[in-house]
């Protein structure tokens, strides 16, 4: 009896140790959590995440996603933050110049974010959208895009045409519907143009320059600020600034001024147009790109990406994560989430029947198809011939650009002068 009972016993022990073993190697099929950080704080747009995360853990059931919403303002101190601590988790929303940061610092994996987008389908992108995502050889990708805005010149289809004019198609017919309505007396005037020293303000003048074929870097990623291209595009931007309210104009003068008739144009991103809908003026809005010698689109997107030195399983389900957010009907929930501020960067998104068929997306017509269409025409500072510098994130840090568009718009400073100055500027902050 008692040598029968031991070999049960040793049978009872093999079986719960060749158990044990068979649930090692199957150390796939067991439970891990991935952790998301994205800057969607609001009620709002957590009840569409949430919504996401459940779909994708139902789809997933070994997968489970930890959400750390951040406030947008404090995002990028977090990411160091945790980095720092090596705590980063594995999946983190992006915008196109803080990936370049953490590229720079090693903390992204290209690889998987590779995979990931070649799995989604690259062709399926707007190159522009790809372009501001790419690394500075131009071989990787710092995020998959999910989501983006773009900026241009709005027009009111009812002001201009009470003066005779159609869509400005260039510099000189901006120019001119700008002067044709300005009336200084009577507190009119013909464009909300961004002077103050914010980030508008780079970024609209590099709309100008870029469509004159100005950039502050060239090829090689050689400062390239004070070229003749430039100054002709800040001369003229200085020029078109006469025709604007007095004074700093920042985002918020700058709505205001469009949305209460003060000026027939004005520029600023997509994010207007939320604006414009709950006016119920969505079928009075135009959009014109500035043009020169070619066709320049300031734009931004947000991006998801996979950290870097992750275990393999964490690394997987990372990336499991990021080919279930670029599915069309998934990236459409994101998208939604802004309706009209937020645009598609993938075709697939813009063709989806429920993103075509939301009410505020519909109601600006073929307006959306043609806003979407323009992230192929997107250019920026330090992208150029397909290499996105990295050393453009340091030059947007050095305040340099706003300050030069503020001191030679408010403060009618010589061209010449505050290029030199802004060029000394930049050129201490990449030395440092």
């Amino acid at each position: 009896m008692i040598k029968k009972g031991l070999s049960l016993l040793i049978i009872i022990l093999l079986l719960t140790l060749v158990t044990g073993c068979g649930s090692n190697n199957g150390s796939e099929d067991r439970e891990i959590t991935i952790r998301f950080m994205h800057s969607s704080v609001e009620q709002e747009r957590l009840a569409v995440i949430n919504k996401l995360v459940e779909k994708f853990e139902k789809e997933n059931p070994t997968i489970k996603i930890k959400q750390i919403p951040v406030q947008e303002d404090s995002f990028n101190t977090k990411v160091v933050t945790l980095a720092s601590a090596g705590e980063l988790p594995e999946v983190i929303e992006v915008g196109q110049d803080y990936a370049k940061v953490m590229d720079q610092d090693q903390l992204i994996d290209k690889n998987a974010v590779e995979r990931a987008i070649n799995k989604s389908g690259k062709n399926n992108y707007y190159e522009g959208a790809l372009n501001l995502v790419k690394t500075e050889d131009g071989k990787n990708y710092t995020g998959l895009p999910i989501s983006g805005w773009v900026q241009g010149i709005w027009y009111n289809k009812e002001m201009i045409a009470s003066k005779g004019f159609d869509e400005p198609k260039n510099w000189n017919e901006v120019m001119e519907i700008a002067k044709a309505f300005t009336d200084g007396k009577h507190k009119k005037y013909g464009i909300a143009l961004p002077t103050a020293e914010s980030n508008i303000s780079e970024q609209s003048f590099s709309q100008f320059a870029l469509s004159n074929g100005a950039n502050i870097l060239n090829a090689k990623g050689d400062l390239n600020l004070n070229s003749t291209k430039m100054k002709e595009s800040l001369a003229y931007y200085k020029k078109l600034a006469h025709y604007t309210m007095p004074g700093s104009n920042d985002t918020t003068e700058i709505k205001d001024a469009f949305m209460n008739g003060t000026v027939p144009m004005a520029i600023y991103s997509t994010y207007i147009l939320p604006a414009v809908y709950q006016e119920g003026n969505a079928d009075n809005i135009g959009f014109a790109i500035p043009t020169q010698e070619k066709t320049s689109v300031f734009g931004t997107v947000s991006a998801l990406t996979v950290s870097s030195g992750l275990e393999n399983k964490e690394k997987k389900a990372a990336e499991k994560f990021l080919e279930f957010m670029s599915k069309p009907e998934n990236t459409t929930n994101w998208v939604l989430m802004s309706p009209g501020g937020a645009q598609p960067v993938n075709k697939k998104v813009t063709e989806n029947k429920d993103y075509q068929s939301n009410k505020v997306v519909k109601s600006f017509g073929n307006l959306s198809n043609e806003i979407a269409a323009s992230f192929n025409n997107i250019q920026a500072f330090g992208l150029v011939d397909g290499k996105n510098f990295s050393k453009t994130a340091n030059i947007t840090s050095s305040g340099a650009l706003p300050r030069l568009v503020n001191e030679t718009t408010v403060g009618n400073k010589k061209v010449k002068d505050e290029l030199q100055k802004a060029e000394t500027a930049i050129q201490g902050a990449l030395e440092n």
